[in-house]
């Protein structure tokens, strides 16, 4: 076999501690040339830390951190925050500044970085980008740096579906290597080349598995049923041991000695491992209304404009009991304008909202402020020692250790949380308040994979409605039991589930690139023909006819489902607008098919 390289990076048994709490020990870690390792690990266990000590950013308490020669290491950061005046370009410039590009080569990266990442103008202060786009720049700050090693901390948060897979497609092709902290299991499952959970559960502080999210999980059962079994045995062994000292064994030859000296032995490895394996997990569980009625918000051809763009319009959506909506679409659709409108904060441009009376609705806000300077006590029970969940009196050290804190913990002040424990508080304080309806803005922002668990878990049991907005694609599989999707351009429409809606987008990309200008570059002997045969007009009405007559499929399917709806069975009005509605769709697909052949056959 050829030998190996060394590794890009080598940290030996590094530990690291915030006052007297460990966050982890004699942890181990290498990076190679090509690895994509997703790092994961409950909030809390150093994740983060241990990027900023690779990146040299902070020095580990005991161990050592060695790089091959000359290596570049870029990091980004959870949150990207950019100077108030600078703008894309000058972020970018600043970038080449620090890694000493100079010459044609800084105008080829600069250029060929930000085209690939959609930047379209440079001159837009950073400051005024959405958090999508400012995450974007963050990552392009980065790349144009071009570094032997790329450390992502969260990089999915406040990106968009489309920014996701912009950047799992950077990633897979990148000749860099990556350390990628993130809590996006379909993320993960695409990219990872290897995968590194840091947890106490593990006798190295860590585990490590070649292979991608599932691979790792599978190998991780592997190692608890090991660990389980070794767990039993132990505890036997030690239970025997504690028997026979019972018995009175007399500790006066060197053989009683050496089996007392293992009993104690066995019960110090029984007790550090009572100790690793003693894991909890946040009890949430959303309280819902004891309501009724079956249509809670009706939208009758609602459209919404902001400043001179259009976000959505002729929108017709009925929320009604139960109904479990994924609301997707690319940054600046108006994602979260849409449920600020279901919420009542905003009113629409046109159109009317009608609401069922005394409606209850939770709205969790993804920009979760929290006052930094208000104790925990006080967050989690702003109005005493006690909080009411359920019609239950439970004391405010009862109500923190459901959501995973310590008594410890209540005095300190909640800016000293991480984001993931953040998050948790801001989950228990939607949890008091009973809801007909959960509006959730990117909830899973911050949050460890087994507390994303627990909160699909609690949304999928939920019995009221909910509309959830989220980049994770795994959650909203899960979750939702409809998908509505906003495509950025005023269009809206509903489907099955997310794979049917990406579909749908790849779908009329190609219709737009068929709209597209063609160069003399690019028109070839078809192009040529189909001109001979169409007019200039007819030969675009030809290229985007069968995705035209695919949408009017989907609209009369949609149409019929509402004419079917046993909510529609009691009100005469609207079952007479649905079979409106439904026959003028039928109509116009049945057009689209009659023109569709008259192209067909005049281009022969």
């Amino acid at each position: 076999m050829p030998p190996t390289s060394p590794p890009i990076a080598n940290a030996q048994e590094i530990s690291k501690a915030f006052g007297a709490n460990p966050l982890f020990q004699n942890v181990s870690f290498t990076i190679s040339d090509g690895d994509r390792i997703g790092l994961i690990g409950p909030n809390g266990s150093g994740k983060s830390t241990l990027l900023r000590i690779l990146a040299g950013d902070v020095a580990p308490d005991s161990g050592e951190v060695s790089l091959r020669k000359r290596t570049r290491l870029a990091c980004v950061e959870q949150d990207s925050r950019f100077d108030p005046e600078a703008t894309v370009r000058s972020v970018i410039e600043s970038a080449l500044d620090r890694a000493g590009v100079s010459g044609t080569e800084r105008g080829a990266r600069f250029a060929e970085t930000l085209g690939r990442a959609g930047f379209e103008n440079v001159e837009t202060r950073a400051a005024e980008l959405s958090g999508g786009w400012q995450k974007r720049l963050a990552i392009v700050e980065a790349l144009v740096q071009h570094p032997d090693i790329l450390l992502l901390d969260e990089p999915t948060n406040h990106l968009d579906l489309p920014g996701i897979t912009w950047l799992e497609d950077l990633l897979e092709q990148a000749a860099f290597a990556s350390v990628i902290v993130s809590h996006d299991r379909y993320f993960l499952e695409n990219v990872t080349t290897a995968m590194v959970e840091l947890n106490r559960i593990y006798p190295e502080g860590s585990l490590r598995v070649q292979g991608n999210y599932s691979t790792f999980l599978e190998k991780k059962e592997e190692f608890l049923h090991a660990q389980s079994k070794r767990h039993e045995a132990l505890e036997n062994l030690v239970h025997g041991e504690i028997e026979w000292l019972r018995r009175g064994a007399k500790a006066r030859t060197r053989k009683s000695k050496a089996r007392i000296s293992k009993a104690g032995d066995l019960m110090g490895e029984l007790a550090d491992l009572n100790a690793r394996t003693r894991t909890a997990t946040a009890q949430i569980d959303f309280s819902a209304t004891d309501r009724k009625t079956k249509r809670l918000i009706e939208l009758q051809d609602v459209a919404c404009e902001m400043g001179a763009k259009t976000l959505f319009e002729n929108l017709n959506f009925i929320l009604t009991a139960g109904m479990r909506v994924g609301l997707v679409g690319p940054n600046g659709s108006g994602k979260t304008t849409l449920l600020r409108l279901l919420q009542g904060d905003l009113s629409p441009t046109e159109g009317e909202i009608r609401r069922a009376d005394w409606l209850r609705i939770v709205y969790f806000d993804q920009t979760r402020t929290l006052d930094p300077d208000v104790t925990l006590r006080r967050a989690l029970a702003p109005d005493g020692d006690s909080v009411i969940y359920r019609d239950r009196v439970i004391h405010v050290a009862g109500w923190a250790a459901r959501f995973l804190f310590t008594g410890e913990q209540l005095s300190q002040p909640v800016g000293r949380l991480s984001g993931g424990e953040r998050a948790r508080v801001l989950i228990a304080q939607l949890m008091l308040q009973p809801a007909d309806i959960l509006l959730l803005d990117e909830p899973t922002n911050d949050l460890d994979i087994p507390t994303l668990e627990i909160l699909e878990e609690s949304l999928i049991d939920f019995p009221g409605s909910l509309v959830l907005v989220t980049h994770d694609r795994y959650m909203l599989d899960r979750v939702s039991t409809i998908v509505l999707g906003l495509n950025g351009k005023g269009g809206a429409n509903t489907f099955a589930d997310y794979a049917q809606w990406e579909q749908w987008q790849a779908q009329r990309s190609k219709a737009d690139a068929a709209l597209a200008p063609i160069s003399p570059m690019q028109s070839g002997s078809t192009s040529s023909t189909t001109k001979k045969k169409l007019s200039y007009l007819e030969a675009r009405e030809y290229a985007t006819i069968e995705q035209r007559v695919e949408d009017a499929e989907m609209l009369v399917q949609a149409k019929r489902a509402e004419l079917e709806d046993p909510d529609n069975a009691t009100d005469a009005s609207r079952l007479v607008t649905a079979q409106s509605e439904l026959d003028a769709a039928q109509e116009a697909l049945d057009a689209l098919y009659e023109r569709w052949a008259e192209l067909e056959k005049k281009n022969g």
